[in-house]
């Protein structure tokens, strides 16, 4: 697909700031269509350095708390500073997932791009940790590293290049994210479904020099991709 967004985010300095398949467009593919209304409160839960953040303020109009737990809030606010921002459009938080800090129906909505797989596979989660902050009607978007198919029983060889079986237990097919976000009984599931950004995110993340990058190239060059997908998870709270 085009990325006429994420175009704009293409440079050294920003691409620097990725930490995995390039978030923006993911981003940018999750959001296509999306019925959250501008100037809503968005929680970006997982938003790493804060420049899926950025995108959400820019692009659609949010008010956005940028929420994650390993990195520092002070280190983001001043990016988001740099990036011409105040601090009435988006407000770095530390968070954790399992038990955020906000009051009870804060949010218009809540988007995470290649963060929710790591906290988000049990069951209750939905119900008992995420939507008891997002406000009736409201919405989750939501963008996982997944698998074509789960092959967990028989991990192929090129996968095991670059990652542990305990880390790939962290991504899944389609049908799994189905089953887990069914169970759900606070917001009906909108869709699940995979996404087109695969390739071009992957190529992004690649060409970066830090260590995690060159590690999974050995896995993409062995021809690992052929395995891997992103999933779209969209929910609407009840």
């Amino acid at each position: 697909m085009h990325y006429p967004l994420s175009e704009k985010y293409n440079t050294p300095a920003l691409m620097a700031k990725i930490m995995g398949p390039n978030p923006i467009k993911l981003e940018e593919e999750l959001m296509t269509d999306h019925q959250i209304p501008a100037s809503a409160v968005v929680c970006d839960l997982g938003s790493g350095q804060g420049l899926t953040s950025v995108f959400l303020v820019k692009e659609y109009g949010f008010r956005v708390y940028a929420a994650d737990l390993w990195s520092d809030p002070d280190e983001n606010k001043k990016f988001f500073t740099e990036m011409g921002l105040t601090e009435e459009q988006i407000i770095p938080v530390k968070a954790d997932a399992d038990n955020l800090p906000f009051e009870k129906e804060f949010f218009d909505a809540v988007v995470s791009v290649d963060s929710y797989n790591y906290f988000g596979r049990d069951r209750d989660y939905l119900d008992n940790k995420l939507l008891p902050f997002v406000k009736s009607g409201g919405y989750v978007y939501i963008a996982v590293p997944g698998m074509k198919q789960d092959c967990h029983d028989h991990l192929p060889p090129e996968l095991l290049l670059s990652w542990t079986p305990e880390q790939l237990d962290y991504i899944h097919d389609a049908a799994y994210w189905r089953e887990i976000v069914s169970a759900c009984q606070g917001a009906e599931v909108v869709c699940v479904s995979e996404m087109e950004s695969n390739d071009e995110v992957w190529a992004d993340w690649l060409k970066q020099d830090n260590e995690y990058a060159v590690g999974d190239r050995k896995t993409m060059e062995a021809g690992g991709g052929k395995y891997l997908n992103f999933i779209k998870i969209v929910l609407r709270k009840k």
